[in-house]
């Protein structure tokens, strides 16, 4: 494998691994307070859609992007509601969740467009262009420094470079503002955290809206810069893929990044790399296309035991009287 082939994989790695990231992000500020949130996948997916419908419908990629972040939102706003004001169970509603995307996306999808579920394919302003660093095309030919200022840094998407600079900004928001102080601490102790006179429901709804923000773009970058529009079931299993990584890295925003990086480096293998002879013997594409499953299997198996979620994650708060 020569360098350039390497740097081409580690390229589809960055775009592969930011809607992992942006999910495992939102799950870790849901999580870290208090609430856990399976229903990642069906925020994901519903933002994937409604992005898609209206940029398509409209021309343009912010428009769609801010409807993928308001789809994503309300879904937040139900899960808030079943499993924080009504005390329901956090698991079941994000089940519903899930569902709920998975079959409302493909009805609306084929009563608004009539294509199977699908929306039409984006063109031009409809999408989210790449940006090009200044001098990377002439940097280009430098030796090892050009290809990776070029092709690697360069050459991504808006969306890309914002889902990277949210990992030190949720390192900051977390353990350098008082707001985060809150809000793990709600995760842990939410009885203390009440008896200082700060609202438990507040800061967990709080942390369930950035969690719909951040879904929102992940699924926006989905259908609108990864690839060029809706189709059923787009996000295949990267809720799930995303929750693997946020136990993998023990609900800590940089370890997360690595996490969701090398999910991001098995699905670029897959992609890349299809019926490898591995001294004679053939590894089927099939193969190849379940790496990053079967790790999420091993990770779940292997460290669910060992990471220690939350204290009181899982759990409906009830003040006491």
């Amino acid at each position: 494998m020569d360098f350039l082939t390497i740097i081409q994989v580690l390229d589809s790695t960055v775009r592969l691994a930011t809607p992992l990231l942006l999910a495992c992000l939102a799950g870790l500020y849901s999580e870290r307070a208090g609430i856990f949130d399976i229903g990642l996948e069906g925020k994901m997916l519903m933002a994937a859609f409604f992005s898609a419908a209206v940029a398509a419908v409209s021309g343009s990629v912010w428009l769609g992007l801010l409807a993928g972040i308001a789809s994503s939102m309300v879904l937040s706003g139900l899960h808030g509601l079943a499993s924080i004001t009504f005390r329901g169970n956090q698991l079941i509603s994000g089940v519903a969740i899930n569902f709920l995307a998975a079959g409302m996306t493909v009805l609306i999808a084929q009563d608004w467009f009539k294509q199977g579920g699908r929306t039409p394919s984006l063109f031009a302003g409809g999408r989210f262009e790449p940006i090009n660093f200044p001098f990377a095309e002439a940097l280009s030919g430098v030796p090892i420094l050009g290809p990776i200022y070029s092709e690697l840094l360069s050459g991504h998407s808006i969306l890309v470079y914002l889902a990277f600079l949210a990992v030190p900004g949720t390192w900051w928001v977390l353990y350098r503002t008082r707001f985060g102080l809150r809000l793990r601490a709600v995760g842990e102790n939410p009885a203390a955290v009440d008896t200082a006179g700060v609202s438990v429901v507040g800061l967990r709804y709080a942390a369930v809206a950035i969690c719909g923000v951040l879904c929102g773009i992940a699924g926006a970058y989905l259908a609108t810069a990864l690839q060029a529009g809706f189709v059923k079931d787009m996000t295949a299993g990267r809720g799930f893929i995303a929750l693997a990584a946020l136990i993998f890295a023990k609900w800590r925003p940089w370890q997360a990044m690595w996490a969701c990086l090398l999910f991001g480096l098995l699905q670029a293998i897959a992609l890349r790399f299809q019926n490898i002879d591995l001294g004679g013997v053939v590894i089927p594409v099939q193969v190849m296309d379940a790496l990053p499953y079967i790790l999420t299997v091993v990770i779940l198996a292997g460290f669910v035991g060992k990471a220690i979620p939350p204290r009181a994650g899982g759990e409906p708060y009830v003040k006491e009287r």
